[in-house]
């Protein structure tokens, strides 16, 4: 690393910046310049059916850049503000040096606005491209959940001025990069002042052009200047974008039961299940969901749920289930997807932690095939469903299959964000399969 003293002072007066400063700047820009291509592409595909499930990839992909952006510039202005930087040009007009200086103040105010505004917006959970409530979690490249900020969910109007903000923004710094590269090719090759040198390693420049003293704290004046631009471009794009003002189904089962009366009894009532017990063998056994979610299939299953099973075909009277499930568990191997089954509109598992299924009575639907009348619980909501199913017994151990497909408005889940069933499908299969022994 190049520097020199000056004789009025101690201070060493570096020509180049230090490499993590470069490391830092170097990844930011790379950063940057794949977000914008791809917020342009990705708000105009998310209406296309046909390319509707890209770009919800590709939003999750942006919002986690845009998380690594903001920590880099905190990281970077913690840096500048701490370690010294090269000189400017002794030949700089007055001018020249307060533009030079509040660009770079003007890069460090976007570099934190844009992504603050984006996260306000995913919190809000307000599509404005549709104008209407989309809650989707935020999950960081697939690895750890991302909180949404507190209290401004559903507020339709901060979700229009953030989504204006962060667009003007985002053109604002597209400028700016135009104007900081052109101004860097001009130092190169019109001025040769070596400025492109103190950020490009292999360049070679002389420090003998470089002012040699540079007063403390003069790395990131003047600081009003580039806010101030910041700002107004800011709030220009929130005033502009501030809008002007803002049937259950039931359950159906996957197959047509027979109700002709045959054995039939409530286990739920005052006869007591006194039909033989079975323990479920979780490691064979299992839940699973599916969908579809932005016109492409999904499927999921729930990793953490236990049943009490007590069932004998010559005794339906006294037989009855009772499965819990821990909503918390359900997984589609898709973490922005699962975070959203967390949230409140869909399981809300901070207050509703377990689902319940609970037979209320059976009935024999000829050979191996079988139907409860049962009920179903989500966030303290019973649906009454008939689950068919078959059962088979080899030995001690018997297996148990059935489906069935629930309207989940039925159920109040993501009826705040997708009542009408655009993104997530309205009906969700349930299949069931359950490996136990008697004990």
């Amino acid at each position: 690393m190049n520097f020199a003293r000056h004789p009025r002072s101690n201070r060493a007066v570096h020509s180049q910046y230090d490499v993590v400063a470069i490391g830092l700047h170097w990844a930011t820009a790379v950063l940057v310049t794949s977000m914008i291509p791809m917020g342009w592409w990705m708000v105009r595909a998310i209406e296309n059916p046909d390319t509707r499930q890209l770009a919800y990839q590709l939003f999750q992909i942006h919002k986690s850049i845009g998380f690594v952006i903001l920590a880099l510039t905190l990281v970077r202005i913690f840096w500048r503000l701490t370690h010294p930087v090269p000189a400017l040009p002794s030949g700089m007009k007055g001018w020249e040096r307060f533009l030079a200086r509040a660009t770079h103040v003007a890069f460090y105010a976007l570099l934190l606005a844009i992504p603050l505004t984006g996260w306000v917006y995913v919190s809000v959970g307000w599509a404005v491209s549709i104008d209407r409530p989309l809650l989707v979690a935020t999950s960081w490249f697939g690895l750890f959940p991302i909180p949404h900020l507190p209290a401004i969910e559903g507020a339709r109007s901060v979700a229009f001025g953030a989504m204006g903000t962060h667009a003007y923004l985002a053109y604002g710094g597209t400028l700016l990069i135009a104007l900081h590269v052109a101004a860097a090719l001009k130092h190169q090759f019109m001025d040769k002042d070596g400025v492109l040198a103190q950020m490009v390693p292999f360049l070679r420049g002389s420090k003998d052009i470089f002012d040699h003293y540079r007063p403390a704290g003069s790395a990131i004046l003047p600081k009003s200047s580039g806010v101030f631009a910041v700002l107004l471009i800011g709030a220009l794009g929130y005033w502009s974008h501030l809008p002007n003002g803002p049937a259950a189904e039931p359950v159906v089962a996957s197959e047509t039961v027979d109700t002709s009366p045959t054995v039939s009894s409530s286990a739920g009532a005052s006869t007591e299940a006194n039909a033989s017990l079975w323990t479920v063998d979780n490691a064979n056994s299992s839940i699973r969901f599916s969908g579809s979610h932005a016109d492409r299939p999904f499927e999921g299953y729930f990793g953490d749920w236990s049943g009490d099973i007590r069932f004998d075909p010559d005794n339906l009277a006294g037989s009855r289930a009772i499965v819990v499930i821990s909503t918390g568990s359900a997984r589609t191997g898709d973490p922005t997807q699962e975070g959203s089954l967390k949230a409140g509109e869909w399981f809300n598992t901070g207050r509703f932690p377990e689902a319940e299924f609970e037979t209320i009575a059976f009935r024999s639907l000829g050979g191996d095939r079988y139907s409860a009348d049962a009920t179903l619980t989500i966030k303290n909501k019973s649906i009454p469903i008939v689950f068919p199913f078959t059962y088979q017994l080899e030995g001690d151990e018997a297996l148990v299959e059935g489906e069935i497909e629930v309207d989940r408005s039925t159920l109040d889940l993501g009826m705040f964000s997708d009542p009408s069933g655009d993104w997530v499908s309205k009906l969700i299969r349930i299949r069931v399969s359950v490996v136990a022994r008697k004990d």
